[in-house]
């Protein structure tokens, strides 16, 4: 069967087209460039709920689609009759089959959830993790807990990072739907393409929400209340990229809410003495990571209108970054005092920290992406030395007796 392969006009994304030729065929076209994937099908190989006729016309009328995946199942199904593809690159990208990682030998449904989770992508699990790990650890050396203590709790909140990271991509992801499908990095993430829909989504995120709240009950009442209260800063964090240039201080505050957490799961309550020098240096570092993170954006952020630090910074990024790990250096020098830890603690959680903060920002390329990409992943080793140090002194103090 012959078939169309102009067409005629481009009037929205995900809609169905009608070639301007012969009743028993359709166009469809996905994306808002008619130079995109294009192919024609039998109308009789579709199902009737998908399109409807024009009783007046011999043409298909326009009908929009309510699900997205499944037109992107039509352009994939092979065609029953002589198809004609035109392939370029689309405004709206055809999800890949494959995402390139590990992920793509688990089973095929549940590799867009996966994906959705960033498991693929481990060190936002770090990033949240650690200030966790660093204020169960120092909770345990300041008030005498056991190792096992610690080591239980550290166990619980991996998990708990694990599924809230996850949970926060989600609802990251749901938010920013309209916005990851015309930013170039993230254009193929699965709700933003349409693998998963935005329903779908919703309910992928009560379900981690539930398996969150299921670790959350295994603490104490006064630590249930303080981490549910975090929730709300990880709702309308997605929200403050659209008003203000100044994001990435909400997610700070959000994603070291585990500075106050795990010292509060380890003795019923806060010694705010030290958890709130801690809380604050986190915020401090969570603002020089994200807006390393954040250059990798910042020309698509422009053009759709997102708001971040590297935008406000700027070409003074160095300057502010220097400022935030002075600040984050500090205030972990004052909770470690606070606290009463000794010389390992100063040698290699605070001066090893700093040394890595500094090479850091001495070698990113803030307009290079895979150089900020780089630095940012190194992060991970940031939080890595400065627990390691709790640990050495935790270790050098029992050994001194």
């Amino acid at each position: 069967m012959a078939c169309a392969t102009n067409v005629s006009r481009v009037l929205a994304t995900g809609r169905l087209w009608h070639a301007p030729t012969q009743r028993t065929s359709a166009m469809l076209v996905f994306g808002q460039d008619p130079r995109s994937t294009v192919r024609c099908f039998s109308t009789r190989s579709l199902t009737p709920a998908l399109l409807h006729w024009n009783k007046t016309s011999p043409m298909l009328s326009v009908f929009r689609l309510k699900h997205r995946p499944v037109l992107t199942q039509l352009l994939h199904r092979p065609s029953t009759t002589t198809s004609t593809s035109i392939t370029t690159n689309p405004t709206t990208p055809t999800p890949p089959a494959n995402y390139g990682t590990w992920l793509d030998k688990m089973p095929s449904s549940w590799r867009p959830y996966l994906y959705l989770m960033r498991l693929d992508k481990p060190i936002g699990t770090w990033l949240l993790y650690w200030p966790c790990a660093w204020s169960i650890s120092m909770a345990a050396y300041g008030e005498h807990l056991s190792v096992s203590s610690a080591a239980y709790m550290m166990g619980l909140f991996g998990a708990g990072a694990l599924i809230m990271r996850g949970a926060g991509c989600t609802i990251n992801d749901l938010w920013d739907k309209d916005i990851d499908n015309r930013v170039e990095r993230t254009k193929l993430r699965p709700i933003a393409s349409g693998v998963i829909s935005p329903k779908r989504g919703i309910a992928f995120l009560g379900l981690q929400l539930s398996a969150g709240l299921a670790i959350l009950t295994q603490l104490n009442i006064y630590s249930i209340i303080l981490g549910a209260s975090s929730l709300s800063l990880v709702t309308i964090y997605p929200l403050m990229k659209r008003i203000t240039y100044w994001p990435q201080s909400v997610l700070g505050l959000a994603f070291n809410w585990g500075a106050l957490l795990g010292w509060s799961a380890m003795t019923g309550s806060c010694n705010w003495t030290v958890c709130l020098p801690l809380y604050l240096g986190g915020v401090s570092w969570t603002l020089v990571y994200d807006t390393i993170y954040a250059h990798q954006d910042k020309k698509d952020d422009v053009q759709v209108g997102v708001k971040s630090t590297a935008l406000r910074f700027g070409e003074k990024t160095p300057q502010w970054l220097a400022a935030f790990s002075t600040s984050f250096v500090s205030l972990t020098a004052l909770a470690g005092y606070m606290n009463g830890q000794g010389l390992p603690f100063y040698a290699v959680s605070v001066a090893g920290t700093a040394a890595h903060l500094a090479w850091q920002l001495r070698t990113v390329q803030y307009d290079d992406p895979k150089s900020c990409w780089r630095i940012f992943a190194s992060h991970q080793q940031t939080g890595t030395i400065l627990w390691s140090g709790i640990v050495l002194d935790t270790a050098y103090r029992a050994m001194m007796g």
